[in-house]
């Protein structure tokens, strides 16, 4: 299985728990890696055969800013669906990161990290 990462998209939303969050947005940097068997591409060295990594950044940013979850777990799992749905890949993993999460003398960042596949996708659509 071949995989492609990408780190650092940066994306202004508005998700959590708390109204304010909800109302006035954050920043959210969301990475992800993407497998699936890119050996054609590998092998011709044409785009055509290649994963567009401008469209996944394009739908990432696109998911995430126009939908509303209270939690990072909820976000991810969208994102997931949506890439799976859209590209030819077999497994997503997408981590969520929240820079400023509020949460009294904390300077760190909260990250949830999920990872989802072809099968699990397939089911979800039956229902």
């Amino acid at each position: 299985m071949d995989r492609i990462a990408m780190a650092g998209i940066d994306v202004y939303a508005h998700h959590g728990v708390h109204p304010a969050e909800r109302e006035l947005g954050q920043r959210f940097v969301i990475d992800v890696v993407l497998e699936g068997d890119w050996s054609q591409a590998a092998r011709s060295d044409q785009l055509g055969h290649a994963l567009d990594y401008v469209a996944v950044h394009g739908r990432i940013r696109e998911v995430t800013a126009s939908t509303s979850f209270h939690l990072l777990e909820s976000l991810a799992e969208a994102i997931c669906a949506d890439l799976l749905r859209a590209f030819p890949v077999e497994r997503v993993q997408v981590t969520v990161h929240k820079p400023n999460p509020p949460i009294p003398n904390f300077l760190g960042r909260v990250s949830v990290s999920l990872e989802r596949d072809r099968a699990w996708s397939a089911a979800r659509e039956q229902g």
